[in-house]
């Protein structure tokens, strides 16, 4: 009988041993993955801090309101060309007809 509990107490824990490794290797595997993604966060940070420098080298900061000024000066400056472009056709035509 103790020979039995002996054998089965070896059994149990010759288990815990190689659950123990196998968590062992896990965590292994775990650091390695955290350590690769700390060195991508890494690079990621200095493109990020890179192209943040080079934008503001550019040209300065516009506003929105800026940009539709833009915008509707350049919708009036096309309307008046195509009226120009209208009453040149209407003066050709009425020069043609005297």
């Amino acid at each position: 009988q103790n020979e039995k509990e002996l054998q089965d107490v070896v059994k149990q824990q010759e288990e815990k041993m190689l659950q123990l490794i196998d968590k062992s290797g896990e965590v292994t595997r775990l650091k390695g993955e955290v350590s690769q993604l700390k060195r991508s966060l890494q690079r990621a940070e200095t493109e990020a801090k890179v192209l943040w420098e080079e934008m503001r080298g550019q040209k300065p900061k516009v506003d929105a309101a800026y940009v539709q000024e833009r915008v509707l000066l350049r919708q009036e400056v096309d309307k008046l060309r195509l009226l120009l472009l209208e009453k040149e056709d209407e003066n050709l035509l009425l020069s043609d007809k005297y």
